[in-house]
């Protein structure tokens, strides 16, 4: 156990540690320890099948992903992720772990693995990927029962939103207090939370991150969503990351930004000495427009993540670019050489962030090392374009089985169990009959 760890836990005066891993939807699972117990174990261990989890708690056949005997694996505390628990009643730590089998090698279900995977290619080529996503996500009043839709809360006016209320700040200080808290529960998190907006759907916000390492960034996310969940309660209503919970409101996305440097020179290695786009730029992007539709399970990872991603609704359909041109899957901000950078616009804020993370910077990175070409850059509306990206779970699934170049990138074993996660899920959301088939079909074919 670090030094540094030791010390922050004896001057925070913590009575227990919450160490925790995110499995393949990005849930947080662990242990509860007892200071005193998490320091002298110096680990923790659970059994390896708990990475395979569904999101409705079910799992596929274990076996040809951990063995027949459902083994442990040890889970290590990484010291840079240690921090308060703002939102506890007592004075409790959380730290983030690692998954590592006996023998010391990473486990390659784990989404962190994953991402750490993908980072040690680009370090061995001298690049170091920044990034820096936008996270949309709607407050809505607390409902129990879910055959009913979701609502906007009431905020201090005493009545829901009515109408949308893009940019709108009276809007955001309808819910000050909430706001309020989380912004305090943020600074004591160590979140890095940078700006606030009221996006365009009745109750949707968005916050944006700081840039930075990877790594660093899914960490962060992992962690803001489960404190704006609980903020939220603490508030009376409930705050949701699902793609689309709303059938009539924009559905929210992790559009994320994302520029590479040169590990030695810190130079933006997107753009020439003379401040023009270089040519890795352009490999990137062609990377990006290749292999997304194949990564797409990894940005839209649920059956209700395709209903956001429909026309005219703020929310691509393509794989096309454009320079700041929204009306694109990959959207090139205006800026410096120096910041120049790409935003990815597919992924949905109901991803894993450390699977969206590595997905699309695996994607820039086939790009890069194979010289890719990209089509040319789009610079009307691309909304007419629709058929790029998989419109469906079952069609994501096929394409992302399919693709061999990231599954050498990402682990062939991962990808196999990822997919097999997802159909497991997919079977289990097909046995459901929905409210439009009992109200169209009960009584009239």
């Amino acid at each position: 156990m670090s030094q540094a760890m030791h010390d922050f836990l004896k001057s925070k005066n913590i009575h227990e540690v919450e160490c925790v891993i995110a499995d393949m939807t990005g849930i947080a699972r662990g242990k509860i320890l007892p200071r005193d117990l998490f320091l002298s174990a110096g680990e923790m261990r659970i059994p390896k099948s708990v990475l395979l989890n569904t999101v409705n708690g079910e799992q596929p056949a274990n076996g040809p992903y951990v063995g027949p005997t459902d083994p442990d694996m040890i889970c290590l505390p990484d010291p840079a992720t240690i921090r308060i628990v703002p939102w506890a009643a007592e004075a409790v730590a959380l730290v983030i772990h690692d998954c590592v089998n006996f023998d010391g090698s990473p486990v390659g279900l784990s989404p962190r693995a994953v991402l750490r995977q993908v980072l040690k290619l680009y370090s061995e080529r001298g690049w170091q990927p920044v990034v820096a996503p936008e996270m949309e996500f709607y407050l809505v009043a607390r409902n129990s029962n879910p055959h009913e839709p979701l609502t906007p809360p009431l905020g201090r006016t005493g009545k829901p939103e009515s109408g949308r209320q893009s940019y709108s700040i009276d809007a955001v200080n309808d819910f000050d207090p909430f706001f309020l808290e989380l912004s305090a529960f943020c600074t004591s998190h160590d979140l890095g939370v940078e700006t606030l907006i009221h996006e365009a759907g009745a109750g949707q916000m968005e916050i944006n991150f700081s840039h930075g390492n990877a790594l660093e960034l899914a960490d962060r996310v992992f962690l803001f969503k489960r404190a704006v969940r609980e903020t939220a309660l603490r508030h009376g209503i409930f705050a949701t990351f699902m793609a689309k919970p709303m059938e009539q409101e924009p559905g929210s996305a992790m559009h994320i930004h994302q520029s590479i440097l040169d590990a030695n020179t810190g130079q933006n290695i997107f753009s020439n000495a003379d401040g023009s786009a270089s040519a890795l730029f352009f490999n990137y992007l062609a990377g990006l427009e290749q292999y997304v539709p194949q990564a797409m399970l990894m940005f839209a990872p649920y059956v209700n993540s395709y209903r956001r991603l429909s026309r005219f609704m703020s929310a691509p359909t393509n794989v096309r670019w454009g320079y700041d041109n929204r009306s694109c899957g990959i959207r090139i901000p205006n800026s410096d050489s120096h910041n120049r950078r790409i935003e990815n616009r597919v992924p949905g804020v109901d991803v894993n962030p450390y699977l969206a993370m590595a997905a699309t910077l695996a994607c820039g990175y086939l790009g890069m090392v194979n010289a890719m070409t990209p089509s040319p850059a789009t610079d009307g509306s691309a909304e007419h374009v629709h058929d790029e990206l998989p419109r469906n779970l079952e069609d994501a699934i096929v394409r992302m089985r399919a693709c061999l170049p990231l599954g050498e990138i990402l682990g062939e074993l991962f990808v196999k169990a990822f997919c097999e996660v997802k159909e497991l899920e997919f079977a289990t959301y097909s046995r459901v009959i929905s409210s439009w088939e009992r109200e169209h079909l009960m009584l009239l074919v």
